[in-house]
């Protein structure tokens, strides 16, 4: 088994401490934007089963007389705007090519500038101080 982290997360000559732990917040901080874009395509998911399932309820609604009631939900719910103008994938496709798109080029940018594009120095360097080296299980790499 590998005993050496491989090159990509190995910090290139010159940077300092800070400069990984910077690296690593910055990581963090878009694994927290990748975390609520997750939570944002849930929020377009549960919209649109909700909407189709209006539609059964109204059905019913229907099915039971009740025409008043069925009429004001498909005309003012099915189909509606979750946002002025905008449905679910209109929000999505917004922050997917707005801010999400920005912050994943800007934490790019600042690893290739600092560290040659490496990724997870922070956490790499974090591994080899807590694992026990020569220990199964406690491998630098699967190789």
């Amino acid at each position: 088994m590998g005993e050496s982290p491989r090159s990509e997360h190995t910090r290139p000559d010159g940077v300092d401490d800070v400069t990984v732990e910077a690296l690593g917040k910055l990581s963090e901080a878009l694994e927290v934007i990748e975390e609520a874009r997750g939570l944002l395509y849930t929020f377009h998911r549960r919209t649109g089963e909700a909407d189709l399932a209006l539609d059964e309820a109204v059905d019913l609604f229907r099915q039971a007389g009740h025409d008043e009631i069925a009429d004001r939900l498909s005309t003012e719910l099915i189909g509606r705007n979750v946002l002025e103008g905008r449905w679910t994938f209109q929000v999505v496709e917004e922050y997917d090519a707005g801010y999400y798109a920005a912050f994943k080029e800007h934490e790019r940018s600042a690893r290739e500038a600092l560290a040659e594009g490496r990724t997870h120095l922070f956490e790499a360097e974090m591994k080899e101080d807590r694992r026990t080296h020569g220990r199964r299980h406690h491998e630098a790499t699967p190789d």
